[in-house]
């Protein structure tokens, strides 16, 4: 697929993001008398195998490197109540604890690995709205697109996106931001933190009814001033790349085109992908690369070209860093030299569910007509 146009990109990771420590379940289940410990589903091999792909090749000379900071209390404070926050510090400086659920763990000095990770955010978006960059992808740990305002969940602890969008908001003129999370799972957090208001479009394209369960409906579109700026896209489970293609022609596009934002968050998860334990969707490297290069186009057409993708969730360690590396090829908008060795194979036992099938057309084309897109 040819490339978009050359871009100043930004790439921030750090190895604190590796160290935080999820503990010794087995996948998202707390062992017991009849689970054997074993490896957390958001352990850091993923996101480190991304990165050594990078290390490892002469791509990394066409990124310019950004260093995280921490959070302060006071910008985690614009998004999350002061009670999560203290509850999360208490627990990091003890033995570390849980998030906010039965599956979210953390290890002692998780606290500041996540104001690490919320900082990351901040200094990316700074970074491209002050032209340092023109776009920046940010590789974090712990993701946190489920992240609440007065809680933690799903592998997250601090709300990563809304708290780079809130620092935005109080120190440069934007007013408008659009966040498209491609994440496997429902964007709830996102959701809750902006759900009454009209300045933050939030678009979940999200496995229908994965996690959170029974939520992330169509009928979710916001309340109070913000209704209508809450769209949630379930597409069912199989879907590939034609679902998520029609997805975005029919609603992602025009929905941003409408809205007209200013500035655009990506929620970056690999997750719908063929490989990965924790979904049944279809998608292979290609598709991602697809989506960022239409994000981008709609960035340079509303948002003076303002992108910055949050790493969240994906968990086959073998396949996260060729999505990862696609998405990055296309912010860069040249090639890296490196070949998916994977995906021939993989599409080929996938054919058929590449094509846009009439129970997914039908789900997509209700969520068309619920926003009148």
């Amino acid at each position: 697929m040819a490339m978009s146009k050359l871009r100043k990109t930004g790439w921030l990771t750090h190895e604190y993001f590796f160290w935080h420590d999820t503990g010794n379940y087995a996948s998202s289940f707390k062992p017991g008398e009849f689970m054997q410990p074993g490896k957390h589903a958001e352990s850091p091999e993923t996101k480190r195998r991304f990165k050594s792909l990078i290390d490892v090749s002469t791509f990394k000379h066409d990124l310019i490197h950004l260093e995280p900071r921490k959070a302060t209390e006071e910008e985690l404070a614009r998004v999350h109540s002061t009670s999560h926050i203290h509850n999360m510090q208490k627990l990091s400086e003890n033995d570390g604890g849980l998030m906010g659920d039965n599956e979210s763990v953390f290890g002692p000095f998780g606290f500041d690995i996540a104001s690490l990770g919320a900082g990351g955010a901040i200094v990316a978006a700074d970074a491209v709205y002050k032209k340092e960059v023109d776009v920046a992808y940010a590789l974090l740990r712990p993701p946190g697109h489920h992240a609440v305002k007065d809680h933690g969940m799903g592998f997250c602890m601090f709300n990563n996106i809304a708290v780079a969008i809130e620092h935005l908001r109080r120190t440069t003129n934007l007013t408008k931001f659009a966040v498209i999370d491609w994440d496997v799972h429902h964007g709830n957090g996102t959701q809750d933190i902006y759900y009454s208001d009209p300045n933050v479009l939030t678009i979940s394209l999200h496995q229908e009814d994965l996690y959170p369960r029974f939520i992330g409906t169509i009928q979710e579109t916001g309340e109070g001033a913000g209704k209508g700026f809450n769209i949630n896209v379930p597409i069912p489970a199989g879907s590939g790349d034609g679902a998520y293609k029609y997805a975005f022609e029919n609603i992602v596009k025009p929905a941003v085109s409408k809205f007209k934002p200013e500035f655009i968050f990506i929620a970056s998860g690999f997750d719908a992908s063929y490989h990965d334990p924790l979904s049944r969707m279809a998608l292979h490297s290609p598709t991602y690369s697809w989506m960022a290069q239409e994000v981008l186009k709609l960035a340079d057409e509303f948002a003076q070209g303002r992108v910055v993708a949050t790493h969240e969730g994906g968990y086959s360690e073998v396949y996260v860093p060729f999505c990862g590396l696609v998405v990055l090829e296309a912010f860069a908008g040249k090639s890296s030299g490196i070949k998916d060795s994977i995906v021939e194979d993989s599409q080929a036992m996938t054919r058929r569910d590449q094509t846009l099938l009439p129970h997914q057309k039908e789900m997509i084309d209700e969520c068309k007509l619920t926003h009148k897109l």
